[in-house]
């Protein structure tokens, strides 16, 4: 599938290449559109206030609902024109979903390009993200029992290795977190927001690039070297697991004692055989031991600070499924970036880093663009 874009003097040559040298598959070409600017103003009552359901530093993402009633997700993106930052992501987005179709994946529905905004048309999510819907309150912990946990876990990690293993070129996410984890009605897990994903092209194993994610949930190594290769997301997913079977945040922060990290915890719970102290409790005791253990090791195996060691995602899943014996799996220590001044990195990538922490990206262009 090849496709158009109107207006296309709002792309340089090579970003129009870019999109035209995407994958594509003509049985997909039904699946993807061009909407248009009246369409999109027409489905979300003028992009009305009341149907804001996110906002974030490139732009804001509203409910919609399209002539044939079905509900949309449509992210409006604000196009920095000297940094051509929100361009990138828009690009990058398109590269990776335009024609790729995984129940775990969100579905990309089309877009839109008028003057200098861009839009992006997904399926509407009606559970919102992981953040919002299962961390935080206990009152919110508390829906998700462990076997909602467990199948959100699999879920997540099966569309990694889809887009790691399967997806040809392969597809590296680069920001996989709790906010970018979305639900549908069946809270069914799919992941979302491939605007800092990166393509893996000619059977590559790594590619040097700016360095881009949030802290608590980004590799070291990619922190440090700018290195990114599929362990960079398997870092981030291995935080990730443990957040969902403990009902913590990444990283929490208290007056008295400064910034906890969630990494660091499971990593002294382990050294001091009390994982089970590890898991959310809200649970109380029903789940089975066993799984949960396993459960927290394959997220310690994810994170650790040698990248060679963390498993691959179809490795992984089968940890979790119990395909595979763990009874003599060791675990070494694992990586945590902490601190964005103690990232040491060469020149080429420094000038181009953007990080965020938590839900805030941070960069030496925009200190206080959020991500979502």
């Amino acid at each position: 599938m090849k496709f158009s874009l109107p207006c296309g003097t709002c792309f340089s040559s090579s970003q129009q290449n870019d999109i035209e040298n995407s994958r594509h598959d003509e049985e997909n070409q039904e699946n993807f559109r061009l909407f248009t600017y009246n369409e999109l103003r027409s489905a979300t009552n003028g992009f009305h206030a009341s149907n804001k359901v996110g906002e974030g530093g490139f732009g804001t993402v509203f409910k919609g609902r399209l002539r044939d009633e079905s509900f949309v997700g449509i992210k409006v993106l604000s196009i920095e024109l000297e940094s051509m930052r929100g361009e990138r992501e828009f690009i990058a987005e398109l590269a990776a979903l335009s024609d790729i179709r995984h129940e775990n994946l969100v579905r990309l529905r089309g877009c839109c390009v008028d003057g200098a905004t861009r839009y992006l048309v997904y399926d509407y999510m009606e559970n919102n993200s992981l953040s919002h819907t299962l961390l935080g309150p206990e009152q919110n912990r508390m829906k998700f029992s462990w076997k909602a946990r467990k199948e959100i876990s699999l879920g997540i990690a099966q569309g990694l290795a889809y887009l790691h293993e399967e997806v040809q070129p392969h597809i590296v996410h680069r920001d996989i977190k709790a906010s970018n984890i979305l639900l549908d009605n069946n809270f069914k897990p799919r992941v979302g927001d491939f605007g800092l994903s990166k393509i893996l092209r000619e059977n590559r194993s790594h590619i040097s690039t700016r360095v881009a994610g949030t802290i608590g949930y980004l590799a070291p190594e990619y922190a440090i070297s700018g290195r990114l290769t599929r362990k960079s997301d398997v870092y981030s997913f291995g935080v990730l697991l443990l957040e969902i079977v403990s009902g913590r945040e990444v990283v929490v922060f208290d007056m008295e004692h400064g910034e906890h990290y969630l990494v660091q915890k499971a990593w002294d719970a382990y050294k001091d055989n009390k994982l089970l102290d590890l898991v959310d409790s809200v649970l109380l005791t029903n789940f089975p031991e066993e799984e949960a253990v396993r459960f927290i090791k394959v997220g310690l195996l994810c994170v650790q600070e040698n990248a060679t060691l963390r498993p691959a995602m179809p490795r992984a899943i089968k940890m979790l499924a119990n395909e595979i014996d763990m009874g003599d799996v060791e675990i070494s220590q694992p990586g945590l970036v902490t601190d964005l001044m103690s990232i040491k990195m060469d020149p080429h990538h420094s000038s181009q880093s953007v990080l965020s922490r938590g839900s805030t990206t941070l960069s030496s262009q925009s200190p206080h663009t959020a991500y979502f």
